[in-house]
């Protein structure tokens, strides 16, 4: 798997207001560390940021050129504004591609579930799986099959298949998927129902009662 490219430039301005002057003109403030590395301080493009995540997914390994100079890293974090709806600060992490990381792959349900066609729900209750692998092998997404979940049928952690290029670190009794019975229907009580004669008795009684 070859790293996607992106592009950076060192800043030795620390300045809030310099920060914020990069990130009016959509350019991101981050940091680069780790591996032994001494923490320098880039810039990056807020655009092809973001469409390298959305493309490549969170853990793809990134050759950032810092002014000519490559390095391969991973997006470790990142703080964002919740209220402009951007990034604010990026963390690259400097990997060794020989070296195993733990990072949390994204699950994806894969076929249809006899059990939902039988009034069943399909229910995920997990959406990201723990492992550890070295960067080139941390896959963008962990299959998971359910088109034999019946009624009831469940899939853990433990029963997926073993894979030689990374190790799962979540829980084995954790689960993944599972098809849930369909909810009973709850039936109205009718306070009005009842022998017409009864009725009429009442409303007859009613009646003599008055006139009495």
């Amino acid at each position: 798997m070859m790293a996607v490219k992106l592009k950076a430039n060192r800043r030795d301005n620390h300045t809030r207001s310099y920060l914020n002057e990069l990130r009016e003109e959509g350019i991101i403030p981050a940091i680069v560390y780790g591996n032994g590395k001494e923490p320098v301080s880039v810039a990056v493009d807020s655009i092809d940021l973001l469409k390298t995540v959305r493309d490549e997914g969170k853990n793809a390994v990134i050759s950032l050129d810092i002014t000519g100079d490559a390095v391969d890293v991973m997006l470790h974090d990142y703080q964002t504004d919740p209220l402009k709806d951007r990034i604010l600060h990026a963390d690259f992490f400097v990997v060794n591609m020989s070296e195993a990381r733990t990072v949390e792959v994204p699950i994806q349900l894969e076929g249809d579930a006899p059990g939902s066609k039988e009034g069943g729900v399909l229910q995920q209750p997990l959406y990201d799986l723990e492992i550890s692998a070295k960067p080139n092998d941390i896959p963008d997404h962990i299959s998971v099959d359910v088109s034999k979940l019946e009624v009831g049928d469940s899939i853990s952690v433990g029963d997926l298949p073993s894979n030689g290029t990374y190790e799962i670190l979540t829980d084995a009794d954790t689960t993944i998927a599972t098809v849930t019975a369909p909810t009973a229907e709850i039936e109205s009580d009718d306070t009005t129902t009842g022998d017409a004669s009864d009725v009429e008795a009442t409303e007859e009684g009613s009646k003599n009662d008055k006139e009495e």
